[in-house]
């Protein structure tokens, strides 16, 4: 959620961002951000280099349970019927603004070089807890379908509905996030097939931000120029409902 100290951070960093006119007047990026949120966003980026890694733990160090965030089910009769056979059937599709659009099965996306991270999940209600994940770094992925010079964001679009209205929960991360070498889509929680309740089959992983953008039950990975007609147009389900799109930590 949005704290005072961020913002304080972020409007002093708005004076050493005044070179910065390419990226700050930018319209299409102001609209949708907010100001502060931008300049905390560029206060990150110009801080902390893009390939820097979020701290990574031992095997000692993993939490003995892994509170689940959000869903920790989805009652949907054709999601269900894929737990039911271990997601045989089921496809992973990657599409959007790319040269090459992928639909790759569980068993395809396991065979493909994976990396394997001991890291924090830290949420926005003030919890953490250390996991084990493994999956395929989204970076390879993307790069096997061809980005389109183009493409500035990468969506999530996942199996559970939320809310009264049942909306489709989504998420989106940058091109930075997305290339980063822990960024990935984790089939495997602490040496075991993902669990249903932390999002099977796939959940992203981005180590850099807050819990909430590591969307769960994903189902499509999309590449697009801009979220604004996604949903609320603020780049996420939550997001849409008053958090920040960019959550970093």
């Amino acid at each position: 959620m949005k704290t005072d100290r961020r913002r304080f951070l972020a409007s002093i960093a708005a004076l050493g961002l005044a070179g910065c006119e390419a990226l700050s007047t930018q319209d299409w990026v102001l609209k949708l951000l907010g100001v502060g949120e931008w300049l905390n966003y560029r206060l990150h980026r110009l801080l902390i280099p893009d390939g820097k890694l979020a701290r990574e733990y031992g095997e000692a160090d993993i939490s003995p349970w892994f509170k689940p965030n959000g869903a920790d089910d989805i009652p949907d009769p054709d999601y269900q019927a894929l737990v039911k056979r271990n997601f045989e059937g089921w496809k992973l599709e990657i599409g959007g603004l790319v040269e090459k659009p992928l639909q790759l099965s569980l068993a395809e996306l396991r065979a493909l070089p994976s990396r394997t991270q001991i890291t924090r999940h830290d949420c926005v209600e003030g919890w953490s807890c250390i996991g084990k994940w493994q999956g395929v770094p989204l970076g390879a992925l993307l790069k096997q379908a061809g980005l389109s010079p183009k493409a500035n964001f990468i969506v999530f679009h996942c199996a559970d509905l939320h809310g009264s209205d049942q909306a489709p929960y989504y998420e989106s991360i940058d091109l930075v996030d997305a290339f980063h070498p822990q960024t990935i889509l984790a089939y495997q929680m602490n040496g075991q097939p993902l669990p249903v309740a932390h999002g099977a089959p796939l959940r992203l992983r981005v180590e850099r931000q807050l819990g909430y953008k590591m969307a769960k039950y994903v189902m499509k990975v999309e590449a697009v120029e801009s979220f604004a007609e996604l949903g609320e147009g603020k780049g996420g389900y939550w997001e849409d409902r008053g958090y920040d799109w960019y959550a970093g930590i």
